[in-house]
């Protein structure tokens, strides 16, 4: 099963053009897009799920048109917003039995099955009793993959997953989702570098609704070998260093100011190469300072 996504634009009434002609090819497996808030990610994510409408391009899923045939693309998608609304004073058991019964597992035997497959597979099934209201960010999280999961569905959209949930429960939904990946299209949005660089095979890079970066993490990194310098200096040094170097991130280290800068050469003033990470991908697109896109 593959993704097929080609000059996909939207426009919003207020101007703001949210995806700018972005071609994509997502095959089986985890898919990371990342992008800043604001990028277009979320425009992205529900227009693939049949709740926005596109203004011109196409996307298809195997043999199924999204934009035009929603119903078939309803019947194999599985989708986790970024905020997913539930019966907070519903038990976990009762609210994935109601929502297998709207999604048509009408035979009571078969949907108990489901049902209490799921909540082991996501681990809660100790706590299939407890009002939804009283779990954590995580276990909500986990709740969710499972209502995504039923009907075993061929693509699963996962909008900024991660965000709000402490390494424990990170760690634990990073094996889960990299267990789902394994059969199906995962669309992982999100804006934490780490997500991706834990997770995906491959991922594509957006910004004010344009495709910087498409293709592995491995060769996103080798574009930028050897161009990323580091130096630590003073706080009153920042806006003098910004003026005179591609700085593509700043951030404190013992109370110092640590900038990364991207030049094809060494840009001397005891600037020191570093090996390159995600992080450094991410912010040479996202600052303009790498430029080629790749498809």
């Amino acid at each position: 099963m593959q993704l097929t996504i080609t000059g996909l634009s939207k426009t919003y009434a207020n101007g703001v053009k949210a995806l700018d002609n972005v071609s994509l090819t997502i095959p089986t497996g985890m898919f990371g897009l990342l992008g800043p808030n604001g990028a277009g990610k979320s425009t992205l994510m529900r227009i693939l799920a049949t709740l926005q409408e596109a203004d011109e391009g196409s996307a298809v899923l195997g043999d199924i048109d999204i934009l035009n045939d929603k119903p078939a693309v309803r019947r194999v998608l599985g989708y986790l917003p970024q905020e997913f609304g539930v019966y907070p004073r519903v038990s976990a058991y009762h609210m994935l039995d109601h929502i297998a019964l709207l999604k048509g597992v009408v035979d009571n035997k078969e949907r108990r099955a489901l049902v209490e497959a799921l909540l082991q597979k996501v681990n809660l099934w100790e706590h299939r009793d407890r009002r939804i209201a009283g779990f954590s960010g995580g276990m909500k999280q986990r709740f969710g993959i499972a209502q995504s999961l039923i009907g075993e569905p061929k693509l699963i959209i996962v909008d900024e997953p991660t965000a709000g949930l402490d390494p424990g429960e990170r760690n634990r939904f990073y094996n889960l989702l990299t267990e789902i990946g394994e059969n199906v299209v995962v669309i992982l949005s999100t804006h934490i570098v780490q997500d991706v660089q834990e997770l995906c095979n491959n991922m594509a890079i957006i910004n004010k609704g344009r495709l910087l970066f498409a293709g592995a993490p491995t060769d996103a990194l080798h574009q930028v070998k050897g161009r990323i310098w580091e130096k630590s200096i003073a706080k009153n040094e920042v806006e003098e260093y910004h003026a005179s170097n591609k700085v593509i991130s700043n951030k404190l280290i013992a109370g110092r100011p640590s900038i990364h800068v991207y030049s094809e050469g060494d840009p001397g003033n005891g600037f020191v190469g570093v090996e390159p990470s995600l992080e450094d991908v991410f912010f040479s697109h996202i600052n303009g300072a790498h430029n080629t896109a790749t498809a």
